[in-house]
């Protein structure tokens, strides 16, 4: 059963990305530059695109989240929510992961679900978008996990985006690796599964380990 106050976090920061909505708009346009440009600078060569795509498209996902990293708790830090919620009966751990969610939500779930589409004008196998879709929404959580860690070790410092990108790039590695194994396997003989319940266990891990290490990154600023 999920407590109503967690409820109501969730509601509230879906909200406010709601009528906000730059964060998703930065991170869509991003998306977008990278499959207009890329092409352009490669060459009108389809065979390399379609040998690149995939990767060409986890990379673009990847930045894009990160890109939105310093929004998820900084605001809530700066305003003093943060503080009030640590007061609350709710362990800070589970608040943590609430937000991370909502940023998986109306980021990187959108971005997600928009990219294997998009990867068509990169000339990608239709066969493969479905893998990919699958591995992009499963891997886009593990981002969204990531980027809260990076956000939440950044709280409280000023354009601490260049911070987040070094702690957390090394981490992303991982992600992106078996990310886009799972649809480079799909266009040789060995099977794509294997990549992808890896890529399943790693999101899975770091549902347990990113939230408890947010909660502690926060309360070291707010001490």
């Amino acid at each position: 059963m999920i407590s109503p106050a967690i409820k109501a976090l969730l509601w509230r920061d879906l909200t406010l990305a709601r009528k906000q909505g730059d964060g998703l708009g930065a991170a869509l346009g991003f998306i977008l530059a990278v499959i207009v440009m890329v092409p352009i600078a490669l060459g009108p060569d389809p065979i390399l695109l379609q040998r690149l795509a995939s990767g060409m498209m986890w990379l673009a996902l990847l930045l894009a989240v990160l890109l939105t990293a310093e929004r998820i708790f900084q605001s809530d830090f700066e305003d003093g929510s943060l503080d009030l919620m640590t007061m609350t009966n709710v362990p800070f751990e589970l608040i943590t992961l609430t937000k991370a969610l909502a940023h998986w939500l109306t980021v990187s779930l959108p971005l997600a679900l928009i990219a294997p589409p998009l990867a068509l004008m990169l000339n990608v196998d239709s066969g493969t978008l479905p893998m990919l879709w699958l591995s992009m929404i499963t891997g886009s959580l593990a981002l969204s996990l990531l980027a809260s860690l990076g956000g939440a070790i950044a709280a409280g410092l000023r354009r601490g985006g260049l911070l987040i990108a070094i702690l957390i790039l090394p981490l992303y590695i991982p992600v992106l690796i078996f990310g886009v194994a799972t649809t480079t396997l799909m266009m040789g003989p060995q099977s794509a599964w294997p990549a992808l319940l890896i890529l399943l266990g790693i999101t899975l891990l770091l549902l347990v380990v990113s939230p408890i290490a947010c909660a502690a990154a926060l309360r070291a600023y707010m001490r």
